[in-house]
């Protein structure tokens, strides 16, 4: 069939637009869908069409599959491209896109449900000959078999969202006393951000490496690994830098992995573009889990196969073969991604979200800056807090670091905490160059609370007061539930953001280890939503206890006490909504 005309991309930020683009480059129009809060985001004003979901909150909007359709039907989009999260891995959206004629930009939606489940996945890897890390094959029901397990195969253990990805709903417990709140908290944020609460196990591997395989095969029998990625730099299981190809790698085993996830791939009838993610430690490989999407870090496997990924799931989602072979494939030189990511380093990378008062994207020879915010864009509590993805290519892996670092240095994000800092720190350290990380290093070897944080002003910066001068401005207008753009005279001040008037707030303190302040009072360190009040009135608590559990940018966060004493005051409960500054309890 002919590749579609028009595709709506159900997705925001940095992926809807990388979508966009390449959709630009093959002629085929593109429909945004965007909330309440992104009305005027930088996806909908990139679009050539963009229609209202409604509500704030993911499950409101992106997460609205009825009014998704509606939209399809309105906009009369022939295909969809989910890009990743939200509803990229969900096989019921999948069905229900096809069943209403639409194209689906993804894999089959029995492919999703096999590997889209993390203990089916395992159970299909093992079915195509490839090991998986130890761990259940079933969903854990109770506190005590996830203590069984972990006097069986040793501690820690990982408690997994069975539907998850992401470092979401994925919670690491070091013996019995932390297995009751791990389960806890990690089927709360599997239920919040996939919509399902069940969790397997797997055994916690101390110093592995992450390296992934992108694959792809089509509808005419052909599948291809491209090469491999090492994300192994990251913190709360969300990935910091990836790189290909990995370093260190003989050419046996960066073979091999590719061969098995050729096999896991085929072994559930995959279509188009998909990750098989794997942990290597001491020269042996586990098959880890599959992601059936686009990945985050498909950009360097771009930049060293001078290959359009995008392109070519479109094409095999309109029935083409794929237009290369393995023996086509070629890699050449060295690619390195950095996430900039809204957060904090300093303070165990807390989110940070809030307007961008400055944003000036990076240049020169192979620098790439996939991004989703520009200046004077809110960075939103209810999404996730990925700025942009900063993407540089070089002949070897010693001049690709020199060009990240000094892209990075070009690159300026202000009116927020962003991870700039930390990148720039963990770029220039032996242990990266010598490639001796792995997916411990930065949370368990590094100190970054000496970094000095380049935010700019930080999150919360109150708006300056409008001067009287009016200027020509383009702003967006709403009629029917579809965006337009309309050319008015209006004050020249900022544009006020669509969840209200910005609020000053009290800049919360920089602190090592605890977001609380030293006199006692409990500070809320960045917007967000109570999900549990740990404490009462009259309890006794030491310094470094948490005493609530702060959910932003859909991870959950401690905040704990800073002094010792006894709770005088909670002043906040579970569901409430927070700025940063908010006292949410009082310790005398």
């Amino acid at each position: 069939m002919p590749l579609p005309t028009k595709i709506l991309v159900a997705n925001r930020g940095e992926i809807a637009i990388r979508v966009m683009r390449t959709c630009r480059e093959l002629g085929i129009a593109t429909v945004a869908v965007y909330s309440d809060l992104d009305r005027d985001a930088a996806h909908t004003r990139y679009a050539d069409e963009a229609y209202a979901l409604g509500g704030q909150t993911a499950a409101e909007s992106y997460l609205n599959t009825a009014r998704i359709l509606e939209v399809i039907a309105q906009s009369d989009a022939e295909a969809v491209h989910p890009g990743y999260g939200f509803f990229a891995e969900n096989a019921d959206f999948a069905r229900a896109l096809t069943e209403a004629g639409a194209i689906w930009i993804g894999p089959p939606p029995e492919a999703i449900e096999v590997m889209g489940d993390k203990i089916s996945s395992r159970k299909a890897a093992a079915a195509s000959g490839v090991a998986s890390v130890p761990g259940t094959l079933e969903p854990i029901g109770s506190v005590d078999e996830i203590v069984a397990f972990g006097e069986e195969f040793g501690w820690p253990v990982a408690i997994k969202a069975a539907y998850g990805g992401g470092g979401k709903g994925l919670k690491v417990v070091r013996g019995p006393d932390e297995v009751e709140a791990g389960f806890e908290s990690a089927t709360r944020e599997a239920a919040a951000y996939f919509g399902r609460s069940e969790a397997y196990l797997e055994r916690y591997l101390t110093r592995p490496r992450h390296i992934e395989i992108q694959v792809f095969a089509d509808t005419h029998g052909n599948a291809v690994w491209l090469g491999e990625r090492d994300c192994s730099t990251q913190r709360r299981h969300q990935k910091l830098i990836e790189e290909s190809p990995a370093i260190g790698l003989s050419d046996e085993i960066r073979r091999a992995m590719g061969e098995a996830a050729v096999q896991v791939a085929q072994g559930c009838g995959y279509t188009n573009a998909g990750t098989v993610e794997m942990l290597y430690q001491d020269g042996e490989f586990w098959f880890l889990e599959m992601n059936t999407r686009l990945q985050v870090e498909h950009c360097v496997t771009e930049m060293v196969t001078q290959l359009d990924l995008v392109a070519e799931q479109i094409r095999v989602a309109a029935g083409e073969p794929l237009s290369f072979v393995q023996d086509d494939i070629v890699r050449t030189g060295h690619a390195i991604e950095c996430r900039i990511n809204a957060e904090d380093a300093t303070r165990g990378f807390l989110p940070s979200p809030g307007r961008i008062t400055r944003l000036r994207a990076p240049g020169g020879p192979s620098v790439r800056w996939d991004g989703g915010y520009e200046s004077g864009d809110e960075i939103s509590q209810y999404y996730d807090n990925l700025v942009g993805k900063l993407i540089v290519w070089a002949p070897d892996r010693d001049r690709a670091v020199r060009r990240a670092v000094r892209a990075l240095q070009e690159l300026q994000v202000e009116g927020i905490h962003t991870t700039i800092p930390a990148h720039l720190a963990l770029l220039g350290h032996p242990d990266f160059a010598a490639g001796a990380h792995s997916t411990k290093w930065v949370e368990e070897d590094l100190d970054l609370t000496a970094l000095i944080a380049a935010d700019g002003g930080g999150a919360g910066t109150p708006v300056a007061d409008a001067p009287d001068a009016l200027v020509e401005r383009t702003v967006p207008v709403e009629v029917n539930g579809k965006r337009f753009s309309v050319r008015m005279w209006l004050p020249d001040a900022p544009v006020a953001a669509a969840a209200g008037p910005a609020r000053a707030r009290p800049r919360p303190t920089a602190s090592s280890g605890s977001v609380g302040a030293g006199d006692g009072t409990v500070t809320a360190p960045m917007q967000g939503t109570i999900v549990k009040v740990l404490v009462a009135p009259g309890d006794a608590v030491e310094v470094g206890q948490a005493v609530l559990v702060l959910e932003a940018m859909k991870m959950e966060n401690h905040i704990n006490a800073e002094t010792a004493g006894t709770v005088a005051e909670v002043r906040v409960a579970a569901g409430d909504t927070v700025g940063p500054g908010d006292v949410l309890a009082v310790i005398e």
